[in-house]
C-alpha cells in the first residue's frame, strides 16, 4: 500500500508535468482522484501548527457549530469563508460524532467493537444526504468533507479507515489527521478500560489493544496553486529530520524523539486538554450512556 512518501512524490511529479485542474475560482490545482494510502506522517507538505490544532480540537469537543466560538484572537479565514452570515457551519466534527442529534456515534462504535471485536460496521458517519440542501443554507459554503470513518480491531490493533469526499493536502490533511488520531487514541483507551477491568467475562483473557494504523481514502486529494511553492521546495521524506519511524509499526514518532523511541506522535492528542460546557477534559465522558450499556 502507498504511504505519505508516495503521495508526496505524486504531487511533485504532477506539478513538474503541469497537470493542472482549474477550480471554480479560476485557480490552478493539482489533484489525485481515488487516493488511498497509509497515513504514516502528520503532514504531506508543510508543518502542522500544533497551537491551532489544539484550538480546533477544543472547538470540536465543545460541539459548537459557530465559528465565533473557535478560541484564539482571530477566526481562521477558511472557517470564515465556510460560515454563513451568523457564523454557523456544518462541519464541527465533534458535534457530528458525539451529539444526540447524530445518534452519539462514538458511543455506538464503542459498543459495537466491545460486543463484536471483528465487526465491519463500526462506522461514524459524518455527512448525510440532506447536505445537498444544507451546505449553502443562509449563505454557508460547507459541504462536509469527511464521509465516514470505520474502525477495525485486527491482530489486536485498533485501526481506522478515513473516507473523504475532498481533502486539501496542505491545511486539510494536517488538521484532519490530528483529529482522527485524537479520536482513535480515545477510542483505544475506552476499549482498553473495559478489557483491562476484567469485569466482563468476555475479555478475561483478551490482551490490551495496541494503536494500529490510519488508512486514508480520498475521492479528491488536491493542492491549491497558492501552495505550489511547498511542493516545489519540499524535501523528499527520506531527508526529513524532524520525524523518525518505528520500522515495526511504520508509525511516526514525536518530533525530535530518539530513533527507536516508543513515544508516538499520537500521544500528544491523548493529553490535549479541553473544556465542554464548563466540564474539563479530565471529567468529560465520551460515552454518556455507558451506565446503560454496562
Amino acid at each position: 500500500m502507498q504511504n505519505v512518501t508516495d503521495i508526496r512524490k505524486h504531487f511533485k511529479q504532477a506539478l513538474k508535468d503541469q497537470k493542472f485542474t482549474i477550480d471554480r475560482t479560476g485557480a490552478k490545482t493539482i489533484e489525485l482522484l481515488g487516493a488511498c494510502f497509509k497515513a504514516t506522517e502528520p503532514a504531506i507538505f508543510g508543518t502542522p501548527n500544533q497551537e491551532y490544532i489544539d484550538r480546533e480540537i477544543d472547538w470540536y469537543m465543545n460541539q459548537s457549530t459557530n465559528v465565533n466560538d473557535i478560541g484564539g484572537e482571530k477566526i481562521p479565514a477558511a472557517w470564515q469563508a465556510t460560515a454563513n452570515q451568523y457564523g454557523e457551519i456544518n462541519s464541527n466534527y465533534g458535534h457530528l460524532i458525539l451529539s444526540k442529534k447524530y445518534y452519539e456515534q462514538y458511543e455506538q462504535v464503542f459498543n459495537e467493537l466491545r460486543n463484536n471485536p471483528d465487526s465491519r460496521r463500526a462506522s461514524m458517519i459524518y455527512t448525510r444526504p440532506s447536505i445537498w440542501v444544507e451546505y449553502n443554507e443562509d449563505g454557508k459554503n460547507d459541504f462536509i468533507c469527511t464521509n465516514s470513518v470505520t474502525y477495525y480491531i485486527r491482530d489486536n490493533k485498533l485501526n481506522c479507515v478515513v473516507q473523504m469526499r475532498s481533502n486539501d493536502v496542505v491545511f486539510g490533511y494536517k488538521n484532519d489527521y490530528a483529529w482522527q488520531g485524537f479520536v482513535l487514541q480515545h477510542l483505544l483507551d475506552d476499549l482498553n478500560e473495559v478489557r483491562l477491568s476484567k469485569d466482563d467475562e468476555r475479555f478475561q483473557y483478551e490482551p490490551e489493544l495496541q494503536l494500529g494504523d490510519i488508512y486514508w481514502q480520498v475521492q479528491n486529494l488536491h493542492v491549491y496553486e497558492r501552495h505550489f511553492h511547498l511542493v516545489e521546495g519540499e524535501k523528499d521524506a527520506e531527508e526529513h529530520s524532524h520525524y523518525y519511524y518505528d520500522t515495526d509499526r511504520n508509525m511516526p514518532l514525536q518530533s525530535g524523539g530518539a530513533k527507536g523511541s516508543k513515544t508516538w506522535d499520537a500521544d500528544h492528542y491523548k493529553e490535549i486538554k479541553f473544556s465542554v460546557n464548563g466540564i474539563s477534559s479530565d471529567d468529560f465522558n465520551w460515552r454518556p450512556n455507558r451506565e446503560f450499556y454496562d
